[in-house]
């Protein structure tokens, strides 16, 4: 059941980043070190439900229900497994060593100045092979720290080039969920809508490898020391399987079982009882973000059935109706689109919960369904990659120890994608209309 469109329901969203951001600034600005760990997001976020719930019992509803439905969506509960068994991998391939062996062994022959840019594009080929960004992030923001430590680069830096090809494959893959939903919403062909993100996507994956290249090329690897190549082989399992398409759950379990059993071989005095125990510290390490991957489930769900999703949509399409052509439709469908995650925190339920408006918006402004739906997944996942609370930059900071906003700014692909897009919408319509062509 949802209630009627009501703007009064997207305030608890608004409250939980006003004191997560507003606590952040605070005690960074009296010179706290990690000023946005002070209050933590979990915390944050438990006067935003309230209210929530208020609203919800105000309107009707059973907040109650909905918080835990949304809690216990099917979506949430395959992030947080990710996340457990992708702390646990992590830390297991931390503990036996696979990481110096990665970087010693395998990057000690990389040009300092292809370090970034490799990692960027070995992210996007494996996201764009497997469909998901979680999946990529999981598999390679291990490397990436190993890298970062041997480089001397800063961490946020090379996680952030990782993020961003796992988004390039998000947006693009035939198999990622937010591709299907935007095509399928939009009435597009798939293949259709992967030649006209391909030409938007492109320019600015080519931009991030050069940036990435110049920002990393006064920084050169040094050697870890000797390390058994056998250690690497977890990691190159994990990444076949990824590449093969096989399920994130079970390339992440055969990854930590791999690790293990190599650490058992050949990384000294590690037995069974270090490795049970190197399991549940790459657990404990995962506890705040499955926390609130759980929370940010329930919240999103009573913002939805309390109207404040359908109030925002509607209020787009308000603002559509009064200007006519293609320009004011693209960005009206991108203003949605982007909206819509920032409040739902997943760009699949983002794109499903404005598609039809989307749609109806394309239609009345004269834009093909492939460009609808270019559109509308290429921002929902450049907010996606951008967003500090969103499930990609939790995971990779959570791994990698980061603060999520230093992450989101390091995003350099998904910046340069959106600004990429806003260029492209903005091009006379002789162009549009070779781009926009049935």
């Amino acid at each position: 059941m949802t209630a009627r469109p009501s703007a009064l329901a997207l305030t608890p969203l608004l409250l939980f980043l006003a004191l997560f951001f507003g606590a952040g600034l605070y005690f960074t600005a009296q010179g706290e070190d990690m000023g946005f760990y002070q209050l933590r997001a979990p915390v944050a976020i438990l006067p935003a439900l309230a209210l929530a719930a208020w609203i919800a019992r105000r309107r009707g509803l059973d907040a109650g229900e909905i918080l835990l439905r949304g809690m216990g969506d099917p979506n949430i509960v395959l992030m947080c497994l990710i996340f457990l068994l992708a702390g646990a991998f992590a830390y297991v391939s931390s503990a036996i060593g696979a990481v110096d062996a990665v970087v010693s062994i395998g990057l000690s022959a990389v040009p300092p100045a292809l370090v970034l840019p490799g990692l960027f594009v070995l992210s996007a080929l494996i996201s764009l092979a497997i469909g998901t960004s979680m999946g990529t992030i999981a598999a390679v923001v291990p490397i990436a720290l190993g890298v970062a430590e041997a480089s001397g680069l800063d961490r946020a830096l090379v996680v952030g080039a990782v993020i961003g090809g796992a988004m390039f494959g998000d947006n693009l893959s035939v198999i990622s969920d937010t591709t299907i939903a935007a095509t399928r919403t939009q009435g597009a062909q798939m293949r259709d809508k992967f030649r006209e993100n391909f030409r938007i996507a492109l320019p600015a994956a080519i931009a991030t490898v050069v940036l990435l290249g110049v920002l990393g090329s006064a920084s050169p690897i040094e050697s870890q020391g000797t390390a058994s190549p056998w250690l690497m082989l977890p990691y190159g399992v994990v990444l076949v399987l990824a590449l093969m398409g096989v399920d994130v759950l079970v390339v992440l379990g055969l990854g930590i079982v791999l690790a293990g059993g190599f650490g058992f071989v050949f990384a000294d005095d590690y037995g069974v009882v270090p490795f049970v125990g190197d399991i549940w510290t790459g657990f404990e390490g995962m506890v705040e973000i499955l926390l609130l991957s759980l929370l940010i489930g329930g919240l999103s769900a009573l913002t939805k059935a309390s109207g404040g999703l359908d109030w925002l949509a509607q209020l787009i399409a308000r603002l559509a109706r009064g200007h006519r052509g293609r320009r004011s439709g693209e960005f009206s469908i991108a203003a949605l689109s982007t909206a819509a995650d920032v409040f739902t925190a997943n760009n699949t339920v983002a794109i499903l919960v404005s598609g039809s408006v989307a749609r109806d918006i394309a239609e009345k402004h004269g834009i093909s369904p492939r460009r609808a739906a270019s559109v509308l997944d290429i921002f929902a996942c450049v907010t996606q990659g951008l967003l500090p609370y969103g499930a990609q930059i939790l995971l990779a900071a959570s791994l990698a120890s980061v603060s999520p906003l230093a992450l989101a700014g390091s995003v350099y692909y998904c910046w340069l994608l959106g600004l990429v897009t806003i260029g492209v919408m903005l091009l006379p319509s002789r162009h549009a209309q070779s781009a926009t062509r049935d």
